[in-house]
């Protein structure tokens, strides 16, 4: 009979409470682009206005993960989290009620960003810090493949439900896992199976936080998450609007083929470990190869005009990136482990990721009445292709060169 052992059972414990935590985020983080074709068709709303709520949602999610990343160092992960799936709950819940006060509606909107942002930093430190390195990457698979769940699970309401009903839906989600987040993490801590403090930060041995940092490549990392967080948040959120406007399908089609299209993403987190495990668990050559597809698959959008096949290729351009994004959050951030400053850095990724996805949102909106979809494309292609010269091994190259020497 196969027994599993403690540590990897604790480890269950652990990665299934954040996974579902973390679905509930992001099942609030994809209403909007699932239901923005409705919201332009039936609710009279406009593109520009949408963007603007997205934009200002990612500007408050990015700095929120640079202010509650470094929190989450200092404050216990059940009070962090907790607070900003019930707080995120009820935002989302008044925003319903003031979308004809454009201001008001988007300052609301911001805020539901802000509060969503307590969450990631605070969960991957814990998962770090409480179970060995192979569960803990394994614990981040589970609420990595829950972001991605999110949004077809996002795209299955948009379909059966009024706009403003979805949010209202995820409000009382978000009520139900604070509770019961805050509810499992004291049974979690009072058991032993949660603790904190076990690793101190390197800094004040080594020079401070930047230096140790950097000598773990967060240089090359905060690139990657920039580029990555564009397509995964960004071309993601405005793919059911490219769906509908660009090919030219009514929005409860484009509606029911951005979920369909979801579902295939949700498999990346798989498909991108199962291909790093094959390449004997090489992160930096998983990153190459993927930012490399990525930018062939959206050259293959550009050119191909039949609908089915410009789908499946602009999927395989998503998913391509959100493998590469896989191996950031899924390997890179817990293997900060021993600095003591998982949560800070992971923080400070996100941060980037977002700041970048949110200045793109209103220049994506924008360029489509300027270049349009088509040329909008190209510029995808042309960041991936960014994202080849950034995963390239310069660190390999170099050491060879100086062993050479």
């Amino acid at each position: 009979m196969f027994k599993i052992s403690k540590k990897a059972r604790l480890a269950i414990y652990i990665g299934s409470l954040c996974s579902v935590s973390y679905l509930a985020v992001y099942f609030a983080r994809n209403i909007l682009g699932a239901v923005s074709p409705q919201m332009i068709e039936v609710g009279g709303f406009s593109e520009s206005y949408i963007g603007k709520l997205e934009s200002t949602y990612l500007i408050c999610y990015a700095f929120g993960q640079l202010i509650n990343g470094a929190l989450g160092d200092k404050i216990k992960a059940r009070y962090m989290i907790s607070l900003g799936l019930l707080c995120a709950g009820v935002t989302n819940f008044i925003f319903t009620y003031i979308t004809g006060i454009p201001f008001a509606s988007i300052a609301v909107y911001g805020f539901t960003g802000y509060f969503l942002s307590m969450i990631y930093g605070p969960m991957t430190k814990v998962v770090a810090e409480n179970t060995e390195p192979v569960y803990a990457t394994r614990c981040s698979i589970g609420y990595t493949f829950a972001s991605f769940i999110g949004t077809p699970l996002a795209g299955v309401a948009a379909t059966h439900l009024a706009w403003n009903n979805v949010f209202k839906l995820s409000s009382v989600i978000l009520a139900v896992m604070a509770t019961l987040c805050f509810s499992v993490f004291l049974f979690f801590e009072r058991k032993g199976i949660i603790k904190y403090g076990q690793y101190k930060s390197e800094k004040s041995r080594s020079g401070g936080s930047i230096k140790v940092l950097i000598k773990h490549r967060i240089i090359k990392f905060s690139f990657i998450a920039m580029l990555t967080g564009i397509v995964r948040t960004t071309v993601t959120f405005w793919f059911p609007t490219y769906i509908s406007q660009y090919l030219d399908f009514p929005h409860d089609k484009a509606t029911t083929i951005y979920t369909v299209a979801s579902f295939i993403i949700s498999t990346t987190t798989f498909i991108a470990i199962f291909i790093y495990e094959r390449l004997k668990r090489n992160m930096d050559l998983t990153i190459l190869i993927m930012f490399s597809s990525s930018t062939i698959f959206f050259t293959a959008v550009y050119f191909l005009k039949i609908p089915v096949l410009n789908i499946i290729f602009m999927v395989l351009a998503i998913m391509s990136a959100g493998a590469a994004s896989t191996m950031l959050y899924s390997r890179y951030c817990p293997s900060l482990r021993d600095t003591g400053m998982v949560s800070g850095a992971t923080g400070f990724l996100d941060f980037l990721s977002y700041a970048a996805a949110s200045a793109t949102s209103t220049l994506f909106a924008e360029a489509v009445t300027t270049i349009g979809w088509g040329n909008l494309i190209l510029v995808w292609a042309g960041l991936m292709f960014v994202g080849i010269i950034v995963a390239l091994p310069y660190r390999s190259f170099f050491k060879k060169a100086e062993s050479e020497s």
